[in-house]
């Protein structure tokens, strides 16, 4: 038998994890302190805001990153300074907060991170992309479905170590927040889901991930017929990290023409 928790268990098998949180706030904070659009609505609910750091000069376009924590966790002051990465590289980045479980179920999240996308892009010309990790992993794939209500000008996603099929999750503890129901699991996994069509999409994970991380990445390759990457020496943190890196393969992935 299976032990769903243990599965997608990422921090319990990567030393040092319980750090990473305190340490990306102070960078995230010290960052803030240089400048940015903070706290802009899209919403009425608390959470509905986001952030917005531009490059010196016209953008080239903007980059949406929407963070992860199980759906459950964290919020978008723990990442500011994921923009020096494209920044360097002359974009725009968004990070959008959103109202997290057990007030919120996943479809209502869902509904969030398209009016975030939508309202930022009102803000910057150009192109849109969209990146998220582990549970954004899952949102950004989402909106990367037929039925997603999002710009036109949105025209590459990359989930990195996202969960695109949510039916496993239904046997875990974590349910006793999520509340999944097995008709919502299957409603918004994105691998169970068509494709928007014209869209570059990339599932990307850490190839140190957990086995089940990896599955979920493969599903949605396979599913969607979309390119996958399994990134060496990388775990499920230091993965995403590269997004503040203007020459990482994964900024690069997201950036090129």
């Amino acid at each position: 038998m299976i032990d769903w928790d243990d599965a997608f268990d990422n921090s319990g098998y990567v030393a040092g994890s319980d750090k990473l949180a305190a340490a990306w706030a102070a960078q995230a904070e010290a960052y803030r302190a240089k400048g940015g659009e903070l706290d802009l609505p899209y919403g009425d609910g608390a959470r509905n805001q986001f952030d917005l750091f531009r490059p010196e000069g016209e953008a080239k376009g903007l980059i949406v990153f929407v963070h992860g924590g199980y759906w459950q966790m964290l919020d978008k002051s723990y990442w500011s300074h994921f923009a020096a990465g494209p920044l360097a590289q002359g974009w725009a980045l968004a990070i959008p907060s959103y109202t997290l479980a057990p007030q919120a179920r996943l479809s209502q999240m869902v509904a969030e991170i398209a009016a975030a996308t939508t309202k930022a892009a009102g803000k910057v010309d150009g192109p849109v992309r969209l990146i998220g990790h582990s549970a954004g992993g899952h949102l950004v794939s989402r909106m990367a479905c037929a039925d997603g209500p999002v710009p036109d000008r949105m025209d590459r996603v990359i989930s990195v170590s996202g969960i695109h099929d949510l039916r496993p999750l239904l046997w875990t503890k974590m349910n006793n927040t999520l509340h999944l129901d097995a008709s919502e699991a299957e409603a918004q996994s994105p691998a169970l889901l068509p494709k928007r069509t014209g869209l570059d999409v990339t599932a990307w994970v850490g190839a140190l991930e957990r086995p089940e991380l990896v599955r979920q990445t493969r599903v949605l390759s396979e599913n969607w017929q979309v390119p996958n990457v399994f990134e060496p020496d990388q775990d499920h943190f230091s993965v995403v990290e590269a997004i503040g890196r203007p020459s990482s393969p994964l900024l690069t992935e997201l950036l090129k023409d």
